[in-house]
């Protein structure tokens, strides 16, 4: 009896930063960059039901995360914040991982945290993946002058469409990540603090080797591609460049105007080639860094999808080709109603 009168329900408030403090950084180990994603979604969420609530942070309690306040702030992030139902479900899949997190230090409100977990993920359409041509890539690569900045974004490109890597892995490569003698390749830290080794070409491999003959203030805890202060490039700043490359591009290829290209669609783009080659999927995923294979399995689909559209071109052998036979009249006015 006593130790029931002595338990002490924690907080709101005291569980968000045991959640932050505690489970993430130090259970699970999570990456700066995934903590700094679910911090940003508890701000988004705080700041919505600070409005919502008529509450400040500090006096939220968990009775007050209902089913219906969950699903009035991801109609917010939808309807006035216009964000995609891929930041929806990132943003509720953050509400969920603190509210499972919640159960175990309050069990008084599981109830409450068992409804407000009923919330479903949206469905939602998946685009279909889009890359570019060999010949297309090719263009948007370019032919260097001699300036700093334009070395510099080619061979961004190069490496970009090497590797297949992400943008956060491309700007945080280290020369000293960089091998150039014997098996060359580099050394990249993906997600979830993974890492992973991908093969370089020759002609890469002689890019960075002019690229470093024209920077030889670079050390080895150097970022090989910096910007002009020597600092580490940013996702926004290689966006830019990106911008830059494919107009460039458009002089040779005019198609690439009417299109929406961004570095990851360069990732796209070395996933297919690689595909479209014979590369098992294995390989493909393993090259990529992907988690789950179902993800690498995209890819599969997108270049299917493709086939069947030429396949569809074609005319089955065995068939003749029906001769033509004018309409019924009212089928005919049938059809135009």
């Amino acid at each position: 009896m006593s130790s029931l009168k002595s338990l002490v329900v924690p907080t709101f408030s005291a569980l968000v930063q045991a959640y932050f403090a505690e489970h993430l950084t130090q259970q699970r180990a999570l990456s700066p960059r995934t903590i700094a994603t679910y911090r940003d979604a508890f701000l988004l969420f705080l700041d919505f039901t600070q409005t919502h609530c008529a509450k400040s942070p500090t006096e939220m309690t968990l009775s007050e995360i209902t089913p219906e306040v969950i699903l009035a702030f991801l109609d917010h992030l939808e309807q006035d914040r216009h964000n995609t139902v891929r930041s929806r479900n990132a943003r509720l899949a953050a509400l969920r991982s603190f509210l499972k997190f919640a159960s175990h230090r309050d069990v008084a409100s599981m109830q409450v945290i068992e409804r407000a977990l009923g919330v479903p993920m949206k469905r939602f359409e998946r685009p279909m993946l889009g890359f570019l041509s060999r010949e297309e890539m090719l263009a948007v690569i370019g032919i260097p002058n001699n300036s700093w900045i334009s070395q510099r974004d080619h061979l961004l490109m190069v490496l970009l469409y090497n590797t297949g890597a992400r943008v956060s892995e491309i700007i945080g490569l280290k020369l000293s990540e960089v091998v150039l003698d014997g098996a060359a390749c580099v050394h990249l830290h993906g997600k979830g603090r993974k890492l992973r080794s991908v093969p370089l070409w020759r002609s890469t491999v002689k890019d960075i080797r002019a690229w470093l003959k024209l920077n030889p203030q670079l050390n080895a805890s150097s970022a090989l591609l910096p910007n002009r202060n020597g600092d580490a490039m940013t996702r926004d700043n290689v966006t830019k460049r990106m911008v830059l490359a494919v107009r460039a591009a458009t002089n040779t290829n005019a198609g690439l105007d009417k299109r929406s290209i961004s570095p990851h669609t360069i990732r796209h783009t070395t996933a297919m080639h690689l595909l479209q080659s014979g590369v098992d999927i294995s390989v493909i995923a393993l090259w990529l860094g992907h988690e789950s294979p179902t993800t690498t399995h995209h890819y599969v689909e997108a270049d299917l999808a493709m086939k069947e559209r030429a396949l569809a071109r074609l005319q089955e052998p065995g068939n003749n080709t029906p001769r033509y036979h004018a309409t019924d009249a009212l089928l005919e006015f049938l059809k135009t109603l």
